[in-house]
């Protein structure tokens, strides 16, 4: 399947633009994901900002770097989700209790409110919320240290 020729570009207002072969232009513009964990770069749609698709990516690197670059860019400004890679530690096994957490981000802390706070995407995929909403991904629970699985086995 061939890819539909669009253009993307920002305005004034620093908001995507889109432009169809037709010449057609919606303002406005925000790009989804299908699968935003298991699959980012596979399944993506450019909506209006009324939710109408305009059109349909099936792989991201399939479109043009110039366009490409402009939605990873949109997607990275909304899109936060911090990758666990080690829990440094848990103040307390009982809930709500704060995690001190390594992220792809750097270090933080959150505090998580109960377990039901701890969803399971996959058998080795977890996504966590913690107390203000902010999701932290556990993409591969075997790639955990010894001491992160230990201390997130209690809570699991």
């Amino acid at each position: 399947m061939t890819l539909p020729s669009f253009q993307l570009r920002r305005n004034a207002f620093g908001r995507l633009e889109f432009q169809s072969a037709d010449g057609e232009t919606h303002e406005g513009v925000l790009p989804v994901r299908a699968f935003p964990i298991s699959e980012p770069g596979r399944g993506l749609s450019l909506v209006t900002v009324d939710g109408h698709e305009l059109v349909w990516i099936e792989h991201l690197a399939d479109v043009p770097a110039p366009q490409r670059a402009l939605i990873e860019e949109e997607l990275a400004s909304r899109e936060f989700m911090p990758e666990i890679r080690k829990l440094a530690s848990v103040s307390t096994f009982a809930t709500p209790s704060t995690w001190q957490v390594d992220t792809d981000r750097g270090p933080t802390s959150f505090t998580l409110r109960g377990e039901e706070d701890i969803r399971r995407l996959s058998p080795q995929t977890l996504l966590i919320a913690d107390s203000h909403g902010i999701f932290y991904l556990v993409r591969d629970i075997q790639s955990l240290d010894k001491h992160s699985r230990k201390l997130l086995d209690r809570f699991l």
